[in-house]
């Protein structure tokens, strides 16, 4: 039995338990809702943002917050059940969430995010700090993690943008249930690269992989073992020294 003690705080604790947790800390995660190829559930992100949530919520004791499931998908929404917003709508509607747990005493917040397309993020992060002298927003950086991420789950030298091999890894990981394991995806010249912020990618890939995938390589329990590999790894490399920067960043900001 899961004492409320041991229990993460979160949107599904009672407003007791988080007074009792005396936490001036919250988490904010955006996952998104966008193609992954043909086959491939599009909620992916989100369940990424809720795994960093998670592992952050527990290096910190914070309250962990819903994630949110919509993000800046334009170059994808060509792709039927595609969801994108636009950075103004989603910046508003986190500065609300921030302002409302502000009021209730919360001063420390970490911005965390699933979706690699999410190009406001570090211009919402300044803002806010700007804009609110009594309170701290951060985010992580990745630095050399993702490659050490790769390295550590077999995966040295993938040359994936979306909706690859760790695509479907992570798939097989987080919800293999509803993944339908077909090869998809194709060598997308280099050169298209350059149009990948202007024009819709799937009039840059033949159906929205800017990776490959081939169904023969792997069994389903070794897709599964290299998400869980990758993400655990990569993750942790993120909450690494995370309470360190969140309370020196408070800190040199209050003072």
């Amino acid at each position: 039995m899961v004492t409320n003690k041991e229990r993460m705080l979160s949107y599904r604790s009672s407003t007791a338990e988080i007074e009792a947790s005396g936490t001036e800390t919250a988490i904010l995660s955006v996952g998104a809702t966008e193609q992954f190829g043909p086959y491939l559930p599009m909620h992916l992100d989100t369940l990424i943002a809720e795994k960093y949530a998670e592992a952050f919520g527990k290096t910190l004791n914070a309250y962990i917050l819903p994630t949110l499931p919509f993000n800046t998908s334009e170059e994808h929404a060509n792709c039927k059940g595609t969801i994108t917003v636009s950075p103004a709508v989603l910046s508003a509607m986190l500065e609300e969430i921030i302002v409302n747990l502000a009021r209730q005493g919360f001063n420390k917040f970490v911005l965390c995010n699933g979706h690699g397309g999410a190009y406001w993020e570090s211009a919402f992060v300044k803002q806010i700090n700007y804009k609110y002298p009594d309170l701290v927003l951060i985010t992580t950086h990745r630095h050399l993690a993702w490659e050490e991420a790769l390295q550590h789950s077999g995966l040295q030298g993938l040359d994936e943008m979306h909706a690859g091999l760790l695509s479907v890894s992570t798939a097989m990981w987080l919800c293999p249930n509803i993944v339908e394991m077909k090869s998809m995806g194709s060598d997308v010249p280099r050169e298209n690269k350059k149009f990948a912020d202007y024009i819709f990618w799937d009039k840059l890939t033949e159906d929205g992989c800017w990776g490959k995938f081939e169904d023969d390589k792997f069994t389903s329990a070794q897709l599964a073992e290299v998400g869980e590999k990758f993400w655990t790894f990569y993750i942790g490399k993120r909450s690494e020294n995370l309470k360190t920067i969140l309370d020196d960043a408070f800190r040199m900001k209050m003072s």
